[in-house]
């Protein structure tokens, strides 16, 4: 009876909260906040939670392999890709709060020139699943999201210049974890919040308040596999975690699941630093600026981290094209500063 009885006092206290009532309680931490912008991730949510079934139903319905198309990256797409971007297309539609998308799946920009959406205030990029490679394996995957005011007045259709913002312009940006459970994490620059979705309500409820990256960690994540083609700087820093020295509690754990959303959200929580430098193969980088290091960068910065090119702060960075690659890294901002220091060496 004890036992019970320090249970039920200890869940007294605790208060559900969902994200939507998050959003309405904190709207004070949105400078516009008008409840445009609680509809905008309210419908964000909603395509989370479609997409979420699917991703779980994968190897009972006819939902994963290859869909037999190439993306406007070179890419094969995946048939969860081709799903994931239109249901997340649909639901921003749907919101009516948003007159322009861009996706990582997309040659170019969807303007929605029919009211009410023509007048929204918002235009959203994303990347509707990250790791689409791992699909077939059941490894966990992502949906990595960005929200902009528009730069073009309302009323008027939305245009490219609207999208090529610096990453320091986002009002907001978060993504969807798929894995063991499936967490949303969002910022709209005044903390980082993530939501766990609760499968037997149906909602995303508040799990983890404020968010504080650890300034040091101890996990470096990196394909290694392809370390001899990137700079000589990286590949001295890489040899650097992987060196015994007690003082600095290394050598540090290698850990590259090969998933952004994964490998940033396990670094996030517990410290360590992402990297994805430019190569010999890929010489601008492979990430995209727009739908996957702006808003990584976001949340990293408002929780405490760093995310650069090696060289330069992401969020400074002016796109020049929708699908513009850069080199990326991003996690606890002494690992991150470390990391430059050896870059710098090298220059």
């Amino acid at each position: 009876m004890s036992q019970d009885h320090d249970i039920v006092s200890r869940l007294q206290g605790y208060t559900i909260k969902t994200l939507t009532q998050f959003i309405i309680e904190e709207q004070a931490d949105f400078p516009y906040a008008t409840g445009e912008f609680t509809r905008l991730l309210y419908h964000i949510g909603v395509a989370a939670k479609v997409v979420n079934k699917k991703v779980n139903k994968a190897g009972l319905i006819d939902i994963i392999g290859r869909a037999g198309d190439i993306n406007i990256q070179g890419e094969e797409q995946q048939k969860l890709d081709v799903f994931a971007n239109w249901r997340f297309k649909q639901s921003l539609m749907a919101s009516r709060e948003c007159c322009g998308i861009g996706s990582e799946e997309d040659e170019g920009i969807i303007s929605l020139t029919e009211k009410p959406s023509v007048d929204g205030n918002y235009i959203v990029c994303m990347d509707p699943l990250d790791g689409s490679s791992n699909i077939d394996v059941n490894v966990s995957i992502g949906t990595i999201f960005s929200v902009f005011r528009r730069v073009t007045p309302r009323g008027t259709p939305a245009i490219e210049e609207d999208f090529l913002q610096e990453g320091s312009k986002q009002v907001a940006a978060g993504y969807i974890l798929y894995g063991s459970s499936t967490v949303l994490v969002y910022s709209t620059g005044r903390g980082v919040y993530g939501f766990t979705l609760d499968t037997s309500i149906g909602e995303f409820c508040l799990s983890h308040f404020n968010i504080k990256t650890p300034e040091d960690g101890y996990i470096y994540s990196a394909n290694e596999g392809n370390l001899s083609k990137m700079p000589e700087g990286i590949r001295k820093y890489v040899k650097y975690c992987q060196e015994d020295d007690k003082a600095t509690n290394r050598p540090y754990s290698g850990r590259y699941i090969g998933s952004l959303v994964s490998d940033f959200h396990r670094n996030l929580l517990k410290g360590g630093i992402f990297m994805y430098p430019e190569s010999k193969s890929a010489p601008n980088g492979k990430l995209r600026l727009i739908y996957e290091c702006n808003p990584i960068a976001f949340l990293a910065e408002h929780a405490g981290g760093k995310a650069t090119t090696g060289t330069q702060r992401i969020l400074d960075i002016k796109p020049t094209s929708l699908h513009q690659r850069v080199p990326f890294m991003v996690g606890s901002k002494n690992m991150v500063d470390k990391a430059e220091e050896f870059i710098a060496k090298e220059k």
